[in-house]
């Protein structure tokens, strides 16, 4: 087993801190951060900043100039080892002549995956991998689903009463939690490629499903807005259509979609899984979009379905501190899940106040 000394974890838990400064705009590609040590004294860092731009290898190179001679280069990812829209960082620590590469885990991409290390290796560069890999492959969760099961992570948001209704039996819900709340769920939009919703949240709510916060970087992203919509009712007059950014409608069977098209919707048609649209299917289109994250805002039978077909990853419920008796709705339509064994158990791995609600967040265990 691979032994790192303390320093070694010092300087891998402040690549994973500048890793983590890209998380409003490095999309589709995976957060990385780099420092580069020398006589233990940290002589370059950097991380990616955005899609096309220059990789964390490249910006903490470019800090350490002279100094990367011999040095050692911690990296939250493998470098790359192909031609892509920068050129390989692999080659790069080759020709700044590093002596040393600690990497926190193996790129999954398929084009990497290894050759990254191997090209380093040759090169006599000594290489070391899984550095606080746990932490890494927390911070890209996004992209590893992607590369490695052919979908985005699916992460549900419910905004909740503590008795677990998401609104009245007459559809009334804003607003359930505070605003605190609220901004910190427009944090989270920021940081998916996608979200998605059903057509009867459209419909009932007219949501935007953008972003929305002032303090963010302007050079990040609109999320890309996914509505599931199996008949094609998306109606023109959808707020989301007159707003920056793109809107996917997923629909199933023939439709004339010339409508919705010109009023700026993209519309698809997948196969159906029985009266609805195949999400699988969506999810998988939104891979070949390079969507790494979707976040679920919906209503119970979406998020539902989903946790029926053991498609949900995380959960993040804010839970606000009131009743709303027994004339709500529930968090999740389930008609298949008959018995206590149906249950899905939950490994919560954050709880934390917002404002004067509580955010539980939560992997689901299939």
């Amino acid at each position: 087993m691979t032994s790192f000394s303390e320093s070694d974890g010092a300087y891998m838990a402040h690549a994973l801190k500048l890793a983590h400064r890209g998380q409003y705009s490095a999309r589709p590609n995976p957060m990385v951060g780099c420092v580069i040590v020398k006589k233990d004294v940290i002589v370059g860092e950097g991380w990616h900043q955005r899609t096309g731009g220059p990789h964390a290898e490249i910006n903490a190179l470019a800090a350490a100039g002279d100094k990367a001679q011999g040095a050692t280069a911690y990296v939250t990812l493998e470098p790359c080892a192909h031609h892509g829209k920068t050129p390989p960082c692999a080659e790069a620590l080759i020709r700044a002549g590093v002596g040393t590469v600690i990497a926190a885990m193996q790129d999954p991409f398929e084009k990497v995956s290894g050759r990254g290390l191997e090209l380093l290796q040759k090169a006599g560069i000594a290489t070391k991998v899984g550095l606080m890999q746990s932490q890494a492959e927390s911070l890209n969760a996004g992209f590893i689903s992607r590369a490695t099961r052919n979908r985005p992570f699916v992460r549900v948001k419910v905004a909740a009463s503590i008795d677990g209704a998401i609104a009245m039996k007459s559809g009334e819900s804003q607003w359930i939690t505070g605003p605190e709340a609220r901004d910190d769920v427009q944090r989270i939009r920021a940081r998916c490629g996608a979200i998605m919703t059903g057509i009867g949240t459209v419909l009932a709510d007219d949501p935007s499903l953008n972003v929305r916060l002032k303090d963010l970087p302007e050079d990040g992203m609109q999320p890309l807005r996914v509505v599931l919509d199996t008949r094609l009712r998306m109606p023109l007059s959808a707020g989301m259509l007159t707003l920056p950014g793109t809107t996917l409608v997923c629909c199933s069977g023939e439709h004339d979609h010339s409508r919705l098209t010109d009023a700026g919707a993209e519309v698809c048609s997948y196969a159906s899984d029985g009266a609805t649209v195949d999400i699988g299917l969506v999810l998988q289109d939104l891979a070949r979009r390079e969507v790494n994250d979707v976040l679920v805002e919906a209503g119970p039978a979406v998020m539902g379905c989903l946790l029926e077909k053991e498609l949900v990853d995380e959960l993040v419920i804010y839970q606000a501190p009131h009743i709303m008796g027994s004339e709500t709705k529930g968090m999740f339509h389930t008609p298949s899940w008959l018995a206590l064994a149906d249950r899905k158990k939950l490994d919560t791995s954050d709880v934390r106040r917002i404002g004067a609600d509580t955010r539980i967040t939560a992997r689901v265990q299939y």
